[in-house]
């Protein structure tokens, strides 16, 4: 490339006095900060703190709280119990119990991906793998379960604690038995690799775990997405990292498969597209033939309002982008910090949308990645003389469900499916999380809406 490439710079919990003190954050505030870093993952970079973050609008800054701890993120007496115990130099075992228990209580994987997601091949669950939806199987590459930065509100989360049993990541005994078991599931069509972030890994060993998928006894497979959020994280990964060549030759060959190549790029905020070298990167990867979507959930402190959406859509598609997903940040980890009621957040998409081009209301939102599915909140509505939430499954378990609309009682403090009544006995099944997933849902005759 003839350009110099910056030599990535990680900074962990052990750096976060220095860090903090950039902003003259007081020993207390470092300590609280310190407290939440022990409980829920923390890690940037230099690029990150050096060209995203305005240290001058701290704690307000919108980067600094997608990355930095936030003393709230705990509840009150988990937050004093762990810093008094850091306070006090308590002994590991005893800072590591205190840890765990709060850990063991913020719903580590929501929306049964390790119960109801994992499939099996010769009567044996397959590592790393989750086929919740009939076209789509989600591939956790062992050496891509980190990823460069942490966000603040991140659901998995529990992939960076080390508590082995939590982690999610393909084994590669399993190669083989993956492989047969897509070659007997020609329904799939497309594969998602997550992760962390697949992109955090080599390029050779990126390659060696896309490649298979591109054997022409796949042929079926005609789609590979990789979810990653290095797009704005480290852009360098596609413009000067040592095999950031060797990865656009890679997406080149995916496309040269006969594949469409999507980049699925987490982009929370706008101010994350602005960079040069963000730039480049996009520039490089549509260069190659890839797609990139971006995706992001609405998240309280950080993008809870309209103009912000605005912005990113907008930007989104000046380089040449797609915008695709506005989520509803998911049940787990701090969830309470983070989470903005449904009908607020139906307010934020629907303003934000109404003021940009049709070329950026491809975008879908907010929606909820559930245990049936990805329920979007299609907006606010009287049914009969009832004020109601108009509901609508995007994709399902149960092909049947989706896109039939359905309704539940108007709640303005409503943050996820559970916390939602429905408005009849009709719309009764699209709620129940806890139903046979495996069954189907009778949509004829007098009984619709029960399951067979």
């Amino acid at each position: 490339m003839g350009e110099s490439s910056p030599r990535f710079q990680a900074f962990l919990p052990r750096h976060l006095g220095g860090l903090l003190e950039r902003c003259g954050a007081d020993e207390e505030t470092q300590l609280l900060t310190r407290a939440v870093a022990a409980v829920l993952p923390f890690k940037t970079n230099q690029y990150i703190v050096d060209e995203l973050i305005d240290w001058s609008n701290i704690p307000d800054d919108p980067i600094f709280r997608l990355v930095f701890p936030q003393p709230d993120m705990l509840a009150p007496i988990e937050l004093k119990t762990i810093a008094e115990l850091i306070r006090s130099q308590a002994d590991q075992a005893t800072l590591t119990a205190a840890v765990r228990k709060i850990q063991a209580g913020m719903n580590a994987h929501p929306a049964g991906q390790t119960d109801l997601n994992v499939p099996e091949w010769d009567g044996k669950p397959l590592s790393g793998v989750q086929h919740k939806y009939r076209e789509t199987l989600l591939y956790f590459p062992r050496q891509g379960q980190t990823c460069h930065a942490y966000c603040t509100y991140c659901f998995r989360w529990a992939q960076f604690v080390g508590i082995p049993d939590l982690k999610i990541a393909a084994e590669e005994a399993d190669a083989g038995r993956l492989h047969a078991y897509l070659r007997s599931h020609t329904e799939i069509s497309d594969i998602l690799m997550t992760g962390g972030d697949p992109l955090i890994m080599s390029t050779e060993n990126l390659s060696r775990a896309i490649e298979p998928f591109l054997h022409p006894d796949l042929a079926h497979i005609s789609t590979i997405r990789i979810g990653t959020k290095a797009l704005t994280y480290w852009p360098y990964r596609f413009v000067t990292d040592r095999d950031a060549d060797d990865l656009m030759r890679l997406f080149e060959r995916v496309k040269a498969a006969g594949k469409h190549l999507a980049l699925m790029a987490h982009v929370t905020h706008p101010r994350e597209l602005e960079t040069a070298a963000v730039h480049r990167a996009v520039q490089r990867v549509r260069a190659t033939g890839a797609v990139i979507r971006t995706q992001a959930p609405l998240v309280r402190t950080i993008n809870d309002h309209a103009s912000v959406w605005r912005d990113l859509w907008t930007r989104t598609v000046a380089l040449d982008a797609v915008p695709y997903y506005m989520f509803v940040e998911r049940d787990t980890g701090p969830r309470h910090y983070f989470e903005v009621p449904l009908v607020r957040g139906w307010e934020i998409y629907r303003e934000a949308v109404s003021t940009v081009t049709g070329l950026a209301r491809t975008v879908r939102g907010p929606s909820m990645s559930t245990s049936l599915g990805k329920v979007v909140v299609d907006g606010v509505t009287t049914v009969g003389d009832q004020p109601a939430l108009a509901l609508r499954y995007l994709q399902a378990r149960d092909p049947e469900m989706v896109g039939r609309p359905f309704f539940a009682s108007y709640d303005d403090h409503a943050a996820w499916v559970t916390d939602l009544r429905p408005l009849t006995k009709t719309d009764l099944p699209f709620f129940d999380q806890s139903a046979d997933v495996t069954a189907p849902l009778s949509l004829s005759g007098p009984s619709f809406g029960h399951r067979r």
